[in-house]
């Protein structure tokens, strides 16, 4: 996710910082190049060998190091940076870039530096709610640095509150956010994900095996490309990917009241729920006992959601259906386009291994209007979704020009 990119990981010091060296750990997996910053305060709690052990480069430390000054090294990290993390930020370390302070290491780089900056503040409760660390907070903003708000919990100081490290894996993706190109800026975005459940009694319920995991993924690399994203959700156990809106649901019904409510307003609409087809024609108030006898549950079509959007489709939108086939793939995926006016359709075999319900991967075929097909191999949901988004931005960019 950032082979080819340098990041520069700036540490200050707070207890969290034993947390950046499981950062550079993500970034370094995901193909980063990592280069560590220190200041002296944080080299008290943990040692630089630790960082270059990690990101497989050398520390920096001193300012006035012969060896490394030598090339004017703050320069030329400043230079070379796609991207500038701050984590922990420190209150001491934000009032010094509000004030404009340039006398270490660190500080020297950030002036110098034309990359975009993360900053990932942790600290006592009582020193975030300062009122001199958040008028620092409003001139960072204002200065166009990028904030990763703190999270909440039980501090080290026995506290509880805001100004926990915000959780490694959301600066990850904020970190994602800022390096990839805003392709969708301006666009708002709908996406359905998971399965619906309809109920019979209040603990019994009609359902399939959909996870939902297709659909955060498309969610959240529509997010990273700058998008204002609606993720209408069914019953599932993933967490909303950062800079969503999600709207949880649990039946068709209200699947398709959320969904309605917005479509209308939305560039693009991007269906991967698995709908149910049908619903009990009545539900009990009472859990249905057992009779040990044969019983029979009478059931009534639920409304074809994405067949209504089709038929109620503004001027430019761009509707994308999702088919899990099994069997004659093409065929069935390249009528229900037709039938529901839809703009693309994405099918898959959800017998193969790997590409089924609940899998990391998937395997599908993008079919278009004009019958052409992408036959995309076994690949990360994530990199699925990117594939997805790169045809529908076409069909936008196409549409108003």
């Amino acid at each position: 996710m950032l082979q080819g990119k340098s990041i520069l990981l700036g540490v200050s010091g707070g207890i969290a910082v034993y947390k950046a060296a499981e950062l550079v750990r993500l970034f370094v997996k995901a193909g980063a190049s990592v280069h560590v910053v220190m200041t002296a305060n944080a080299q008290q709690f943990v040692t630089p060998l630790t960082f270059q052990a990690l990101s497989n480069n050398p520390v920096g430390c001193d300012l006035f190091r012969m060896e490394s000054e030598s090339q004017i090294s703050h320069i030329q990290k400043a230079r070379l940076a796609d991207l500038v993390v701050l984590a922990p930020t420190t209150a001491n370390l934000m009032a010094k870039m509000a004030a404009g302070i340039a006398d270490d290491y660190l500080t020297t780089i950030l002036l110098a530096t034309t990359a975009p900056v993360l900053v990932c503040p942790a600290m006592n409760v009582k020193m975030w709610e300062h009122p001199a660390t958040q008028k620092n907070l409003r001139t960072l903003s204002e200065l166009g640095y990028n904030i990763q708000p703190p999270a909440s919990g039980f501090l080290a100081c026995q506290e509880e509150g805001a100004g926990r490290l915000a959780d490694l894996g959301d600066i990850l993706e904020s970190a994602l956010r800022l390096l990839t190109p805003p392709t969708l800026a301006g666009r708002s975005v709908l996406v359905s994900a998971g399965p619906t459940r309809e109920h019979f009694d209040p603990v019994r319920f009609l359902s399939n095996p959909s996870s939902g995991k297709m659909g955060y993924a498309l969610a959240r690399i529509a997010a990273r490309r700058s998008a204002k994203v609606v993720l209408v959700s069914g019953p599932c156990s993933l967490e909303p990917p950062a800079q969503v809106e999600r709207i949880c649901v649990t039946s068709a019904l209200e699947m398709r009241e959320a969904i309605f409510e917005i479509s209308a307003h939305q560039d693009a609409i991007i269906m991967t729920a698995a709908v149910s087809d049908y619903r009990p024609a009545q539900r009990s108030e009472h859990k249905v006992k057992k009779s040990g006898k044969e019983e029979s549950l009478l059931l009534e079509p639920n409304p074809d959601i994405l067949a209504s959007l089709g038929e109620r489709k503004p001027s430019g939108q761009v509707l994308v259906g999702f088919a899990a086939e099994t069997e004659n793939i093409v065929e069935n995926a390249a009528e229900k386009l037709d039938r529901k006016n839809l703009d693309l359709i994405v099918a898959n075999d959800v017998t193969r291994q790997g590409a089924g319900f609940g899998a990391e991967t998937n395997a599908v075929k993008i079919i278009g209007r004009n019958a052409e097909t992408s036959d995309l191999p076994l690949m990360t949901k994530d990199e699925v979704a990117s594939q997805i988004w790169d045809r529908v931005e076409k069909l936008l960019w196409s549409r108003t020009q």
